[in-house]
């Protein structure tokens, strides 16, 4: 086998580069699937591909969070995960090249990628112990990398007389019987000249396109069992198959069905309530964590009198509450669809602080995930019973899907998820905003974030097209925690019409609204909405984005009549 840090006849160095892109790759999927099987030892591991999306999300600047939300909507993890595989496909392929020429270079490379996984997943978890997915699965691709750059260099025929050899004498090898047409393609033409007169003897140098293949073949079959393996044995960890066996009890109280006047009559208008298959999920969780109910527990700490912990039965035992809350992502754009109605079956997190006994000083209550996530709002959201604020075990009938926080949650009405929605919550803290920043306060959105007046046209959609006569204009509104009083519409920038509102729920669900409307003339149409809340304060004309506190603005779409 030649020295892979001598020079390489020119002729061969476009094969030499496909096979050393073809090693990397390699490479690269057998660490992934070694690292796949590592993590599947413990609940707490992860993926080092999950770990460093994490680290990219925590560091991700303002305008690519709104670039990527605003493009892929809910698919933004989806969208980030393709993208970290997109350029991990480059990056292998460069060292695999690398290696081709300097193998110590490509394991330097190797090892680079290991060791970002390493920080991400002590990052990410914590323990030591948690960087074993990465280490184990950056030894695996390493000597993988090692041993198929070996045999990356293609074969060619090394010329043995005469002053325009290919090759220096160190590389020559032993005579051969005979020399392939690939071996021979390897020969500058000066050396075929010298084989042609009899002045110079073949000798094979390099290993052949069938080995290379079946070495790369094997050790990709066994990046697949190995990656294959540690998904089946990390299946064990999913907790659906225990959550659907969860009977939630009746609330004490249980709320009856939504009178048939709360939602209009109009096609294409947003349901009253959201499915939870539909309803959105905008959170830091590259993958939803997967909390056990029978090792869950709730603790409630910081600025009390005496700290206290819950387990999940003990809550279950509790009586309980149902709500109908709007929750909203401070996210949404104007018309945006970050927004869903549900019935919502948990504790009063007012009963439970009181218990806890909040001293004076606190202004802030802290919610914490079990993935360390954060949110915090402002303490009297929580000790005032009126406010409605609970942690929340149940979402429309059923316990919380994984993805919307099973075990526990915590639902504020009034304030954007951003301060206040802790999916898989653990901790609550009692603490001072002076003291701590929570998740995206720390990353300079408002750390008071009441949402805003908003309303939406549902239908008809932008650039719809539709049928001249009468139809219905349609869609929703909401002024948590002060109740909408009137939505209003106007086409091609006429006068003000008042909607036809769905009858009120409550103060902090959203209220559909429709106008019928007779589109009489053929073209292009606009539509406008906005809404005044219980107050008689007029939602804000003036546009701005999400950043910092919400988007502020009427909804305006053009359709098109025929």
């Amino acid at each position: 086998m030649a020295d892979t840090d001598t020079p390489i006849p020119t002729a061969r160095i476009p094969r030499r580069r496909r096979r050393g892109a073809v090693a990397g790759l390699v490479s690269m999927a057998l660490a992934l699937g070694v690292a796949e099987l590592a993590r599947a030892i413990d609940r707490q591991l992860s993926s080092p591909i999950i770990d460093v999306g994490a680290r990219f999300i925590d560091a991700t600047p303002r305008w690519l969070k709104d670039f990527a939300i605003d493009t892929f909507g809910t698919n933004d993890k989806v969208a980030l995960i393709v993208g970290i595989a997109a350029l991990l496909v480059v990056y292998a392929v460069v060292i695999g090249i690398a290696a081709t020429r300097r193998r110590r270079v490509g394991v330097a490379g190797v090892a680079l990628f290991t060791l970002i996984g390493i920080v991400a997943s002590v990052a990410a978890i914590g323990p030591w112990w948690s960087m074993l997915p990465s280490l184990v699965g950056g030894v695996a691709g390493a000597g993988a990398l090692w041993f198929l750059s070996g045999l990356a260099v293609p074969p060619s025929a090394m010329v043995t007389a005469g002053t325009t050899s290919t090759s220096p004498p160190e590389v020559r090898t032993p005579p051969a019987t005979a020399t392939s047409d690939e071996q021979v393609a390897g020969l500058t033409e000066a050396d075929r000249e010298l084989l042609l007169a009899g002045d110079a003897e073949l000798r094979p140098v390099g290993v052949g396109r069938r080995s290379f293949l079946a070495a790369s073949a094997g050790l990709g079959m066994l990046a697949l069992v190995a990656g294959g393996a540690g998904r089946v044995l990390s299946e064990r960890f999913d907790v659906s198959a225990l959550r659907d066996k969860i009977k939630l009890p009746f609330a004490r109280k249980p709320l009856a069905e939504i009178p048939s006047a709360v939602q209009v009559d109009a096609a294409g208008v947003t349901p009253f309530f959201t499915k939870n298959s539909e309803f959105y999920r905008i959170d830091t969780a590259l993958v939803a964590p997967q909390v056990p109910v029978d090792s869950w527990s709730l603790t409630i700490k910081g600025m009390v009198d005496d700290e206290i912990t819950f387990t999940y039965d003990d809550l279950l035992a509790r009586d309980l509450i149902e709500s109908d809350i709007t929750l909203t992502c401070v996210s949404n754009e104007i018309g945006g669809q970050l927004a869903g109605t549900a019935r919502w079956l948990g504790v009063p997190l007012a009963e439970l602080l009181d218990e806890a006994g909040v001293q004076k000083g606190a202004d802030q209550i802290v919610g914490r995930s079990v993935d360390g996530f954060t949110t915090g709002f402002p303490v009297p959201y929580g000790i005032e019973p009126h406010r409605g604020a609970i942690v929340a075990i149940g979402m429309n009938g059923e316990p919380l899907p994984v993805i919307h926080g099973f075990p526990a949650r915590l639902v504020v009405p009034g304030l954007y998820g951003s301060v206040s929605a802790t999916k898989w919550l653990t901790e609550i803290e009692l603490t001072t905003f002076a003291d701590f920043d929570a998740y995206w306060a720390e990353r300079k959105w408002s750390a008071l974030a009441p949402i805003k007046t908003f309303s939406r046209i549902d239908s008809p959609k932008p650039l719809e097209r539709i049928s001249t006569g009468r139809r219905g204009i349609a869609g929703v509104a909401w002024a948590q925690t002060v109740g909408i009083d009137k939505v209003e519409v106007r086409v091609d920038g006429g006068d003000w019409m008042a909607a036809e509102l769905g009858e009120e729920l409550n103060d902090v669900t959203w209220r559909q609204w429709v106008l019928p409307y007779e589109f009489t003339g053929s073209g292009s149409h606009s539509i406008e909405c906005r809404a005044t809340d219980r107050t008689g304060a007029i939602q804000s004309e003036d546009r701005s984005e999400p950043f910092p506190d919400g988007a502020t603005g009427w909804h305006s779409l053009v359709t098109l009549v025929s």
